[in-house]
């Protein structure tokens, strides 16, 4: 491995100028590393090798190209550690963490693909039709800072099963950890031009890869902005887009829910990654009987968030990624309309923290209840009855994700009419097989298990 080059063809070779990115650790706000600052004429040669490369792979048995995904999915559980303490500095994810998620669910995501891949695949026919999928080609995968190598897997993997080529650019806050996915690619013998990475940042290496006659699929996962940008370069040239944007998930919790237990799963799930996921249930819907408890309740599990050391056990929110996202945080936290509940809790004088947040009596049309903030921030909304609910929690230009709680038929027909892409009921576990994705702002095309394979095939019909 070798953090000061680029991987392209199946070999570390330099940038094609010697600029460089700094790598920073957010909690200590040192500077670990630098990798390549990579260019348009990078992201060229990238794609050139993952074109000459798209053939043989794509003609590659299904089943075969599954046994390298096997192989690869061997050298990185070896990494798992290193994975976990690279995401820790370069990120500032608590250990568990960092353990549990930013290093076991990209693991769980590329067996399964490698699964998927290995099941024989029935011909589908339609009248005298024989229905088959092909690859789409070479694919653009664009990826964030939050999830640094779940994100990565979910489309590279995928993409890769599917039969495609791969030219990637990690995010610029958090590369560490894809150097670390290419270098097990390289020990796993994954053929010359397969995956390729080409740090770099947005405006230079994003915009390049979306843009690119050569590239049939752009995959990207970030901000609505930034997705807009990225859909306008890929359309001017009629090429394939998947986009997972950003999110302002509802946690409803009805009058029959288990009060207790719904506010300790939501806090958790809106402080997880210290609220930097962009499926938290920062609005915390209540019904109103159940409103002061559930209030009283939040604060309490807020107030139990010890900010500090990412790699110290007792841990439980890490810094924000970088000084300009905390910025962007305590701007909403000082601009907010609402009955803060708690968020004055001291945090470390060094590093880029913000205190568990909460805020009650929160206007469903205002700022706090409309814009992604994407830091612990939690916001509860009181509501009359159910579709009172599910007038709120479709008040959004967003919808990716969300929770009910309550008797499960009543959970579940509110479920139904939640206008988002996952609803989880009464603390359902994340499903690493079923199709993620968003509808309205939140982005297009789904990842993960079969449907997230689908989406890097193209669908033929052979009449016979």
């Amino acid at each position: 491995m070798n953090r000061d080059s680029l991987y392209i063809g199946g070999r570390w070779v330099p940038a094609s100028s010697g600029e460089t990115i700094a790598v920073e650790n957010p909690a200590t706000e040192e500077t670990l590393a630098h990798v390549p600052a990579g260019s348009a004429e990078d992201v060229d040669r990238a794609v050139a090798a993952a074109r000459a490369a798209f053939d043989d792979w794509a003609a590659t048995p299904m089943a075969e190209r599954g046994a390298v995904l096997g192989k690869l999915h061997e050298a990185l559980s070896a990494r798992a550690g290193e994975i976990a303490r690279t995401v820790g500095l370069e990120l500032g994810a608590p250990l568990k963490v960092a353990k549990a998620v930013q290093a076991g669910l990209p693991l769980t995501v590329l067996r399964g693909y490698a699964d998927l891949a290995a099941q024989p695949v029935e011909e589908e026919t339609a009248g005298h039709s024989l229905i088959v999928r092909e690859p789409v080609g070479v694919v653009g995968a664009i990826t964030p800072w939050n999830y640094p190598l779940h994100q990565v897997v979910a489309k590279v993997a995928a993409a890769l099963a599917a039969g495609c080529t791969v030219v990637l650019k990690p995010s610029e806050l958090t590369p560490l950890v894809a150097y670390l996915l290419l270098d097990a690619a390289d020990e796993a013998g994954l053929p010359a031009g397969v995956l390729n990475l080409v740090p770099g940042t947005g405006p230079v290496v994003g915009a390049a890869i979306a843009a690119h006659p050569d590239v049939d699929m752009v995959s990207f996962t970030g901000s609505t902005a930034t997705g807009r940008a990225v859909s306008h370069a890929a359309a001017d040239r009629i090429a394939r887009v998947a986009l997972e944007l950003g999110g302002k998930s509802a946690n409803v919790i009805l009058e029959d829910a288990d009060v207790t237990k719904a506010v300790k799963v939501g806090v958790g799930n809106a402080f997880l990654n210290s609220g930097q996921t962009c499926t938290a249930w920062t609005r915390m819907l209540v019904h109103r009987s159940h409103y002061d408890a559930a209030v009283e309740l939040a604060a309490s599990a807020a107030e139990a968030y010890r900010t500090g050391d990412p790699f110290d056990e007792s841990t439980r929110l890490g810094p924000l990624v970088s000084a300009a996202q905390r910025d962007r945080v305590r701007g909403f936290i000082d601009r907010a309309d609402a009955r803060l509940v708690t968020g004055n809790a001291p945090v470390p004088d060094k590093g880029y923290f913000v205190p568990a947040t909460v805020f009650a009596d929160v206007d469903p049309d205002s700022e706090l209840a409309q814009e992604e903030i994407f830091g612990p921030v939690l916001s509860i909304i009181p509501f009359d009855d159910d579709d009172h609910a599910v007038r709120i929690a479709n008040n959004s230009r967003y919808g990716l994700a969300g929770g009910v709680w309550g008797s499960p038929e009543r959970a579940l027909a509110v479920a139904r009419r939640m206008r988002t892409g996952a609803v989880d009921l009464n603390g359902a576990p994340f499903n690493p097989v079923a199709p993620f994705g968003g509808y309205k702002q939140s982005g297009f095309g789904r990842e993960l298990g079969v449907h997230g394979l689908t989406e890097f095939q193209q669908t033929k019909a052979i009449q016979r």
